[in-house]
């Protein structure tokens, strides 16, 4: 089914806020309403999945850990890290969660590409890989057929706080950052080049980014348009 794909640019937003607002956006869309992505950076913050264990919490320290409703175990989110939340209607895609996990996953695996990184995903552990070290994480929520949460692809961040935990419920995984294999690249093209991507993976016609007041989507929480 082909449409177009909207966009919103949030910039550095608080965790809890951002949550609500992708929470308030399900539960008041309807069949017409358009598909969003939101792009965000978060101050820094340890989030744990639904069903995920506080003893893969080592050491929080001053960072606030927040229990959320996505699916997987604990990761972290600070500057730097470039976070596409995905608010999709499933249904009216005619895609599951596992394919759209795939998907993201290619998403990823593609920016990789063009810049001649090997890049890969692993069976049971969602997410991208280069040289067996994590570059994005995958974490979704489903509700009534609309997914939100999405994926968190570190870009040139202060990778330090993941040694504050098991990164994603390993107690071995490293974490890596797409700046550490391509130097004097830009967020602004990696943002448009993943956004191409989902344009093209996720079969929408085009891609338009809305002007809207961070302070307005995140008090009201969805617009038909």
């Amino acid at each position: 089914m082909k449409e177009e794909l909207f966009i919103r640019e949030l910039g550095l937003q608080a965790y809890l806020p951002v949550w609500a607002a992708m929470r308030q956006f399900t539960d008041k869309r309807q069949a017409d309403t358009k598909d969003e992505l939101w792009l965000v950076e978060h101050p820094a913050v340890f989030t744990l999945g639904q069903a995920g264990q506080e003893t893969h919490i080592l050491n929080s320290g001053a960072i606030p850990v927040i229990r959320t409703d996505r699916g997987g175990q604990v990761t972290y989110h600070g500057p730097g890290q470039l976070v596409i939340y995905v608010l999709l209607d499933l249904r009216r895609r005619g895609i599951g969660v596992r394919q759209l996990v795939a998907i993201l996953e290619q998403v990823v695996i593609s920016l990789c590409a063009d810049y001649q990184i090997k890049a890969t995903y692993k069976c049971g552990a969602p997410g991208v890989y280069i040289e067996d070290k994590k570059v994005c994480s995958i974490g979704l929520r489903v509700k009534r057929g609309c997914t939100y949460h999405g994926l968190a692809l570190n870009f040139a961040m202060d990778l330090g706080p993941f040694s504050q935990i098991n990164p994603c419920g390993f107690s071995k995984l490293i974490m890596t950052q797409f700046t550490h294999y391509v130097k004097g690249v830009s967020k602004r093209q990696v943002i448009s080049q993943l956004i191409a991507y989902m344009v093209e993976k996720l079969g929408y016609t085009s891609a338009q980014v809305l002007a809207s007041e961070n302070s307005e989507l995140l008090a009201v929480g969805v617009h038909n348009v």
